[in-house]
This record gives C-alpha cells, sequence and structure tokens, in this order.
C-alpha cells in the first residue's frame, strides 16, 4: 500500500504543535507496518536545512499563482520515512513560521501557500503525476492546510487515489474570500453549500470535509463532540450527515522521542520501577528554574498555548490559593498576550515560587513534563492533546477537563478506579476555576498524605501502551476499507 502523507508541518522538521507530533510518529508506525509512505511539506527554509541528502525528483507545472514549483526528495534520519518537498522560494522560504510571520501577523498569502500544497497532494495522487515510479494509492490530509486537497483531486485532477482528511482542530477552518476561487483554480460552479461554499466564503476545511472519501479525527469522544453546536464550529451538520464515515482514532506518542528511560534532556532516566529518579529530575528543574529546591513542593507543570481553548485563564485567578497551599507552578508557552502578562506578572510577585518562560523550549518542556508533580491541563476542548499522554508516560499525573482525547485517555481518580488499578490521573467536572482548584486540591490531598497511593496513581498511567502501534493498525484498517 502506498500513502502520500499531506501535512504542513512535521517533527523534527518544522513544529508548532500537535499537528507536527503526529505527522513525524503516524508515518513511522506505519512504514513500521508496511505501509510504502512518503510526507509532503512545504519547502520552509527550516525544512530544506534539517534534511541534508535532499535531492530533485520532479518537477510540476500550472500551480495557482507560482506557476511552477521543483519537488526535491529526502529522508528523516530520525525514521527513515521518505519526505517529499515542496521548493517554491517566493512563498515558503521566508523568515518567520509556517502560518505567521515573526510578529504573530497571519501571511496574506497564506491561501496560496496552502492551495499549492494541496493542489500538489491532489496532483500526485492523480493522472498526470509526474512522478512515474510512486503512485499513492491513499492520499491522508490533515486539517485545513490541505483540506483543498479532496477538492482538486474529485473536481479537478480526476485522481484514481483515495482521500482521507484527518481532523486534528475544527477551530481552524482556513476561510476566505470567494475571490480566491478562479486564483486557485477551482470551479465556481462549485461555490454553494453542497460544496466549497461556507457562510459566503471558501473553507478549505469544509471542503475536505465535503470531498474526502474517509474522515477521521483524533479521539473517539471528538468524533462525537464535533457532531454537536458546541465543538462543530459551524460544520457539525455536515459531519452529523457524514457521520458514518466518520472515525476517532486517539493519536499516540513518539515513545522514542518521550521515554523517562531514554530521555536525553534529563538529568537522571527512571522508569515505573525505578521513581527515585524523578526526584533528581525534580531538584534539577526547581534549581535551573530558579525556584525553592524543595522535594515536599507539589510542582505543578503547565506546557501549553496561552490560548481560550486551554483554559490556562482559569488557571491564573487561584494560583495565589495554591502557592497558599504551598505548591509551585513552572509554566513554558505562550500565546494571547493578556495570559502571558498575567503569569508574568505571577512570576514577578513570586519569585521563587512561580516559574514562566513564555516561548518554546523542546529540552525545557521535557524536564517540566518528567520535574513536575502533576500537569495541568483544563481545555475546554482538546481534540485529543498529547501533553496529557506525556504526562501519563512521565508518572505526573494529568489534571484534565473531561473533553476529546482527555477524556478518553485520563481516568478519574475515586474509590473504583484506584482499587482496579485504572486511575492514571484527576479530572474536573466543569471547565471552570473553582472547579480547577477543587480538582488540584483533590490531587494535593493524595500527594501529600497518601504516598502509597501515588505511586500507585503514577505506576498505572506509566504501565499503558502509548505508543502509537494499535492507532496505527486502526489507521491502516481505514485504508484497507477504502481500497475495497
Amino acid at each position: 500500500m502506498r500513502v502520500l502523507f499531506a501535512t504542513s508541518e512535521v517533527f523534527p522538521l518544522i513544529k508548532t504543535g500537535g499537528l507536527a507530533d503526529v505527522s513525524g510518529s503516524l508515518p513511522s508506525a506505519l512504514q513500521h507496518l508496511g505501509v510504502d509512505i512518503r510526507i509532503l511539506v512545504p519547502g520552509y527554509t527550516a525544512v530544506l536545512n534539517a534534511l541534508t541528502d535532499l535531492h530533485h525528483l520532479a518537477h510540476l507545472a500550472h500551480l495557482p499563482v507560482i506557476g511552477h514549483a521543483e519537488l526535491l526528495l529526502g529522508t528523516i534520519q530520525e525514521t527513515q520515512v521518505k519526505v517529499i518537498v515542496i521548493k517554491a522560494a517566493g512563498i515558503y522560504e521566508r523568515a518567520g513560521g509556517p502560518y505567521a510571520d515573526a510578529n504573530g501577523l497571519e501571511w496574506l498569502d497564506n491561501p496560496v501557500r496552502f492551495g499549492v500544497l494541496s493542489k500538489v497532494a491532489a496532483i500526485l495522487g492523480g493522472p498526470n503525476s509526474p512522478l512515474t515510479d510512486w503512485h499513492p494509492n491513499i492520499v491522508h490530509c490533515n486539517d485545513w492546510q490541505t483540506g483543498l486537497t479532496p477538492a482538486y483531486m474529485k473536481l479537478v485532477e480526476h485522481a484514481q487515489a483515495k482521500s482521507v482528511i484527518s481532523l486534528h482542530n475544527m477551530a481552524f477552518q482556513g476561510c476566505y474570500a470567494p475571490s480566491w476561487l478562479p486564483t486557485l483554480g477551482l470551479p465556481s460552479t462549485h461555490f454553494n453549500p453542497e460544496g466549497l461554499e461556507y457562510h459566503g466564503q471558501l473553507s478549505f476545511l469544509k471542503a475536505g470535509i465535503f470531498y474526502a472519501d474517509s474522515i477521521t479525527t483524533v479521539s473517539p469522544s471528538y468524533a462525537k463532540e464535533i457532531q454537536t453546536p458546541a465543538f462543530g464550529f459551524g460544520l457539525e451538520g455536515l459531519l452529523s450527515k457524514r457521520g458514518n464515515e466518520l472515525k476517532g482514532i486517539l493519536n499516540g506518542i513518539e515513545t522514542k522521542e518521550w521515554n523517562p528511560k531514554t530521555d536525553p534532556h534529563l538529568v537522571k532516566n527512571y522508569s515505573a520501577t525505578q521513581l527515585a529518579g524523578k526526584k533528581q529530575v525534580k531538584a534539577a528543574l526547581q534549581e535551573r528554574l530558579g525556584l525553592e529546591i524543595n522535594a515536599d513542593a507539589p510542582l505543578l507543570g503547565v506546557v501549553s498555548r496561552l490560548t481560550h481553548q486551554k483554559g490556562l485563564d482559569m488557571l491564573a485567578p487561584i494560583v495565589p490559593q495554591l502557592l497558599d497551599a504551598g505548591c509551585q507552578l513552572a509554566l513554558l508557552g505562550g500565546g494571547e498576550s493578556e495570559l502571558e502578562n498575567a503569569f508574568r506578572h505571577l512570576a514577578r510577585n513570586h519569585l521563587g515560587r512561580v516559574s514562566v518562560n513564555i516561548g518554546y523550549n523542546e529540552p525545557l518542556s521535557h524536564q517540566i513534563m518528567a520535574g513536575s508533580d502533576m500537569f495541568i491541563m483544563p481545555s475546554r476542548f482538546e481534540p485529543c492533546g498529547l501533553n496529557q499522554l506525556y504526562g501519563l508516560a512521565y508518572g505526573t499525573p494529568p489534571v484534565v477537563n473531561a473533553t476529546g482525547g482527555l477524556a478518553d485517555s485520563v481516568i478519574d481518580t475515586n474509590i473504583i478506579t484506584y482499587k482496579n488499578k485504572t486511575a492514571n490521573g484527576f479530572v474536573m467536572s466543569e471547565p471552570s476555576s473553582a472547579s480547577l482548584l477543587h480538582c488540584i486540591k483533590q490531587a494535593l490531598n493524595v500527594f501529600k498524605n497518601d504516598a502509597d497511593a501515588w505511586r500507585q496513581i503514577q505506576k498505572n498511567g506509566m504501565s499503558q501502551n502509548l505508543s502509537w502501534d494499535k492507532s496505527a493498525l486502526e489507521y491502516l484498517a481505514e485504508y484497507q476499507k477504502l481500497l475495497a
């Protein structure tokens, strides 16, 4: 089976969030199952610099706006997965991130940048592909950035390959003015509710959902949630209509990258049977962050985008009460300036007890995950979430809201779940500051007063198989079903 995996970011080449982690891990797991898979990604400067073995693969013509582009082929050394890179300097090789400039302002030509990505994926899945020795049976798209691919495949390229779109976050839909239609080479006859149109705009994501042969999303609970007005962001009707073709598959994690036994970012490695090393990691983290080195102080960890979705605005007001309860806080992330400033203010006012690092730092994210006593993740909605899975793997019980993948992976600690050894974290009753405070205090009660119970909760999480093995088999089954 040959699969083209089209994505706008992939770890370790370029990353802004969880999509990159999935795009790096899932293809590798599928390759281990015998799938002949290639990742398609834009040729950002960071990608060109990261792949050292790039060589010419093919030329492409008749692309929207830019006309021509070159395809390069390389290999991710860590996984040996092949990568097809779209080299188009005018739209991809620039300072800033994949979606926005250095000031956080969205690139004005994003419809072109991701229209080209979608178009190239469709061409490679169709009869006009310049690749003579490799034709995919499946084109697997991811989120709005590749959402036009199924539309191009059906309406323009008449591709024989089947299309799958994975929905990682319904909040981002890629909606643009209808004037982009002719620019992107899409037929205006399909700009209507039964096609590309979404409330008068061209929606990349709606196009993907409407025209894809199969739809997946990143957890079973999220698959149900997005068919409701609360989580569907206006597309719940279409998703309900296609409910029989919508499959929720919980993400796994890259266990080579995220494993406390082997993690190179930690001063001491540890495991479920040798948890003592975690205390050394905590002490080293406290020292690095300028926190009081105190093994008994419950250290709360946060690694997150600072946005309304992630619910950290529920945490900021209760930090003083948590500090009164003896806690420390280590936060890494960035996002909305109001939230960034609120946490900076807390750090300035509570030196030695609150550490706030604004930005992205991969080694520090590992150290916070390992050195914290519990991981705080009160997301209002969370399609899957990976950080709670990292918390489970690192013996750092997550405190979460019961939504999406959080509900599917974190089992609340109570008398029943503790006795049957399934308890692995703490679950809020509702998304509010009061509920979050109550939930953390429940966790603190166990942490401070019952060391044996706390170790059991840690071991329950660490003993789970959180790898991509099971999930990759489910994706393979979806591919096989389509081809059958």
